[in-house]
């Protein structure tokens, strides 16, 4: 059964039709060109140049919104040419309240790149709600949350944050659900009026694109946010999408075992006397388990957990693995693992770190699809050696 009706068929399916071109071909086509014919000056078939609109793009960009129960979502270069679209939106003068613990690329351009430009954020604990409030301006123009975080996993109550921050005038909530991915959470049924993705984790799920994109209802946002892709020209290219849109096609089989595997890596690390807390949204120790449960279908497929001992001995830990791979990033078929403090999450400032737990015995596990005994047996030889050194 789906976590979303029709889901894995849309993903399938939506956009895609072979009617929408001449060959009549059941897969869609790449389109290269980066211009297109016009019948007379100004009279066109909808492309004119692709950095305005590509046909390969348009097919993933209507996916994915049938994906978010969305109206519309617009493609970029990257996840962070997401986040830089959306942060256009705003202008000099204009505050964010920011979940604390968020991706370490959006601390450092919130924190080295935004206040340049004469922006502020304050970083802002969400699991508390008056928080939130607490955090209100009146120069507030835009609410950003993610949910699950990265990388400590926390979950913020994403309808209640939404109807504080739509208590307020023109306020708009942005949540980066990368980790979730579309399978298992759709913010803007939740309140949110702008969801981002890193595209290049779970939505492509093959770790050889990188794209981010934006997904809406409004009309309006859309709009502004089809003019950032325009006229920044942060797009991605037409190969990119069609592998994307590739990807997206298997999200629903893939999620399953992300999620099955991660329970399993989960309560295996619970029950191992070398590890001294596991963060995992799925499992009942979890702070915010309830939470979860009732905005998620699902709990998705990373996993972080504190080993015992120092920052050598998590070292030695992703030394032994085998099956798992030490790297960046996230969300592909392949298991990966990191330390945050030194890798992802290495220019977040040392004392933010700090306050929030990311430490340097904190590893963060990206669980794939590989066989979940292999999976487990890597975890238990890789921990019995660290600490055993």
């Amino acid at each position: 059964m789906s976590t979303f009706p029709h889901f894995a068929t849309n993903a399938t399916h939506a956009g895609q039709s072979p009617d929408k071109w001449n060959s009549m071909a059941v897969i869609p086509p790449i389109s290269l060109s980066t211009t297109f014919k016009q019948h007379g000056p100004g009279v066109h078939n909808g492309f004119e140049y692709t950095r305005g609109g590509n046909p390969t793009r348009q097919v993933f960009e209507e996916c994915v919104a049938s994906l978010e129960g969305a109206k519309h979502a617009l493609a970029y270069s990257s996840g962070l040419g997401a986040t830089t679209a959306i942060i256009h939106l705003l202008k000099s003068g204009d505050h964010i309240v920011c979940v604390n613990d968020v991706y370490g690329g959006t601390n450092r351009y919130f924190q080295k790149i935004c206040a340049k430009f004469g922006l502020t954020v304050t970083f802002v604990n969400t699991l508390e709600l008056e928080n939130i409030e607490a955090a209100i301006q009146p120069n507030t123009r835009m609410m950003w949350l993610e949910s699950p975080t990265n990388p400590t996993l926390r979950i913020t109550d994403l309808e209640e944050a939404s109807k504080i921050a739509h208590a307020h005038t023109d306020i708009t909530v942005v949540v980066d659900n990368t980790f979730a991915s579309s399978y298992f959470q759709r913010p803007l049924d939740l309140g949110a009026d702008i969801v981002m993705h890193s595209v290049t984790k779970y939505m492509n799920g093959h770790t050889d694109v990188l794209m981010g994109v934006a997904v809406t209802n409004s009309d309006e946002l859309r709009e502004k946010l089809f003019f950032m892709q325009y006229a920044m020209g942060a797009v991605p290219s037409p190969f990119d999408c069609y592998l994307a849109n590739r990807g997206v096609k298997t999200l629903a089989i893939r999620m399953k075992q992300h999620q099955l595997n991660a329970f399993a890596v989960a309560r295996h690390l619970e029950s191992s006397p070398h590890v001294e807390k596991v963060i995992y949204p799925g499992l009942l120790s979890h702070p915010q388990h309830e939470i979860a449960k009732k905005q998620m279908k699902g709990f998705s497929g990373m996993v972080s957990f504190y080993i015992k001992g120092d920052g050598q001995t998590a070292a030695n830990f992703l030394k032994h693995i085998k099956v798992f791979t030490l790297a960046e990033s996230l969300g592909g078929y392949e298991s990966l693992a990191e330390i945050p403090s030194v890798m992802t999450h290495a220019s977040v400032p040392e004392k933010q770190r700090a306050e929030l737990g990311i430490t340097d015995t904190l590893i963060r596990l990206s669980v794939g699809i590989e066989e979940t005994d292999d999976l487990v047996a890597d975890i238990e030889q890789a921990l019995a050696a660290a600490c055993q050194a």
